[in-house]
């Protein structure tokens, strides 16, 4: 049984990955999870929809786990923090538990997660983490079998360079408009001064949207806010480098896209970035606003370092895990 909360994009499509594969070779397969993920990634067989929303609720958690005890598994692989306890609680079975994302809730959301952490470090058979930190941090707290997750990116779209953008350089960031993503240091970071032709866009959608605008317009910044686009190949295939100013990820799927499209990340160390972009980008110190401005007008300013971090990220986009992959290392893991 493979289990996850609500998802609009990289868990849910990991999870149909998994699923296919898995059906693919044989095994009897069951999706639990909340209806419209279901229906949002066309999971076919047997689903079965649980009650699983990004914040605990009592009544629904409870529901939630009555219902996966009632289902027969050899494994359950839960995907998420929440979808992991609620399984943990279901009972005693095989259970794998990948971590996708970090905790960064304060107060006492904040402290609600860490004891959900706890339930999985300790019940878990196998803890998956797509970041060295969430590795250690799971370790810390008891877990016994930690390893690292393989979410691989989908092929590249064969979509030609958008041509919107007029022959300007652009600095092209791909994330939801939200907290964790550090867009506001992103703004900082476009004060600039820059040369004329450069210009940031930011695809993408969230509750920020209209703080970033107000901003963005105020200021006068030299920045577009584009909203979501599907053609994510196709904005890749125009832009100088992908900034990535978030406060954390695990392994994002836009960084992996970039690199198999020959474009230079320029980031902050964090997560589980550093060892996925190696030598194919500029990392900088979290949140270090004057550092991003400065590496990205080092990058503008040189052709041939620009071109050394293309060929780069050319190498480490090659050598990425596919679909495949990940669903073998997911039955190891099982084993």
């Amino acid at each position: 049984m493979l289990t996850l909360g609500t998802s609009a994009g990289g868990v849910g499509r990991h999870v149909r990955t998994l699923a296919d594969g898995f059906a693919a070779r044989g095994h009897e397969v069951v999706v639990a999870g909340p209806a419209e993920t279901l229906t949002r990634f066309g999971f076919t067989g047997t689903v079965v929809e649980i009650p699983v929303s990004d914040r605990p609720h009592p009544v629904n958690d409870a529901r939630t786990v009555a219902i996966l005890r009632r289902i027969e598994a050899d494994v359950v692989h839960a995907h998420g923090l929440r979808a992991g306890a609620l399984a943990a609680l279901a009972g005693p079975r095989r259970l794998v538990v990948t971590l996708h994302n970090a905790v960064t809730a304060r107060g006492a959301v904040g402290a609600v997660y860490a004891a959900l952490e706890r339930i999985v470090a300790r019940r878990a058979d196998a803890v998956l983490v797509v970041s060295p930190d969430l590795g250690d941090r799971m370790a810390a707290l008891g877990a016994g079998n930690v390893a690292a997750a393989v979410v691989p990116a989908p092929p590249l779209d064969d979509l030609p360079a958008t041509t919107e953008f007029a022959g300007r350089r652009v600095m092209l960031t791909v994330a939801r408009l939200a907290q964790q993503k550090g867009l506001e240091v992103l703004l900082d970071a476009a004060a600039g001064p820059y040369p004329p032709d450069v210009l940031f866009a930011l695809a993408g959608e969230g509750p920020l949207r209209g703080a970033l605008q107000e901003r963005i317009t105020r200021e006068n910044l030299p920045v577009t806010l584009l909203g979501h686009r599907a053609d994510v190949a196709a904005l890749l295939r125009a832009a100088t480098a992908l900034v990535v100013p978030s406060r954390w990820e695990g392994q994002p799927l836009s960084v992996q896209e970039a690199l198999r499209a020959g474009v230079p990340v320029v980031a902050f160390a964090v997560g589980g970035v550093p060892p996925m972009v190696g030598e194919a980008g500029l990392l900088l110190p979290p949140g270090d606003a004057g550092a991003l401005r400065s590496a990205l007008l080092r990058l503008l300013g040189d052709e041939r370092l620009a071109g050394d971090l293309s060929a780069a990220a050319r190498a480490r986009g090659a050598a990425l895990p596919g679909d495949d992959d990940a669903v073998e290392a997911a039955l190891k893991s099982y084993a």
